[in-house]
């Protein structure tokens, strides 16, 4: 049996989180980190947010940038951050700006798809011929079960990334890779109350345990599906959203 001190120790493993200069990622890193891997922080545009994340983890760390929406970048991406334990596939694209179906151009769409979907599977693809035991956590939404209206190509491109979880689970389990994903709620973030306090208001009547998803427990959630403690579960997707996901739609 493992001991519970050991059940969480990530000393001497590797992990690339994408999209991890903002948002969850900083979050996951620290965890990670915490926990005793080595991080590897990739960004897009944010280079000072990421070479401060880096600097500031405890252990061996650097940054890395990468244009998800091109393949040969994501590849190249892989080929400078490997080989690896641990892939968080964390970022996406424009979040969720807001975008009737009616009115979105083709590009948007696409940009979405690339960067919340395809650069995920070219990622598992150099995974999975990697040779080596691996745990990959796959940052979702309820949007990707319940779509917001303005929301149908983040909510698409989080549909899909959950499936690609479970073929993945399916079709890489014989390599001893564990795939599987988180789908959060509504994420607390500084100023949102003041921002957007009508929408808080919503979620937390809406909800039945009334209150926002914290970064830090989204994260812990992370640390939870790459460790030891959750060798025998993959493709699965955990849902973090206060209950919501129980309540009746009608």
């Amino acid at each position: 049996m493992i001991s519970v001190t050991n059940l969480f120790d990530l000393k001497n493993k590797r992990a690339l989180i994408t999209g991890a200069s903002s948002g969850l990622g900083p979050y996951i890193a620290k965890q990670l980190d915490a926990a005793g891997a080595s991080v590897i922080v990739h960004y897009y545009q944010n280079q000072a947010g990421a070479e401060s994340l880096a600097a500031a983890l405890n252990n061996p760390s650097f940054s890395i940038q990468a244009d998800l929406t091109k393949a040969e970048k994501v590849v190249d991406l892989f080929q400078h951050s490997a080989p690896l334990d641990i892939l968080i596939n964390c970022a996406a694209a424009e979040s969720q700006s807001v975008a009737d179906l009616s009115d979105i151009d083709t590009k948007r769409w696409r940009e979405t798809q690339q960067t919340n979907v395809e650069a995920p599977l070219i990622l598992l693809q150099r995974l999975a011929v990697q040779d080596r035991a691996a745990s990959v956590v796959n940052i979702s939404s309820i949007e990707g079960t319940r779509p917001a209206s303005g929301h149908g190509h983040y909510s698409t491109s989080k549909a899909a990334l959950e499936m690609l979880t479970k073929s993945a689970a399916l079709e890489f389990g014989s390599k001893n890779i564990r795939v599987n994903a988180i789908a959060p709620g509504l994420i607390w973030r500084e100023g949102i109350e003041d921002n957007w306090p009508e929408g808080v208001a919503a979620w937390q009547d809406a909800a039945p345990l009334g209150r926002l998803i914290r970064p830090e427990q989204i994260a812990s959630a992370v640390l939870f599906l790459c460790s030891s403690a959750a060798e025998n579960i993959t493709g699965t997707v955990l849902t973090i959203d206060a209950g919501l996901s129980v309540k009746s739609g009608w």
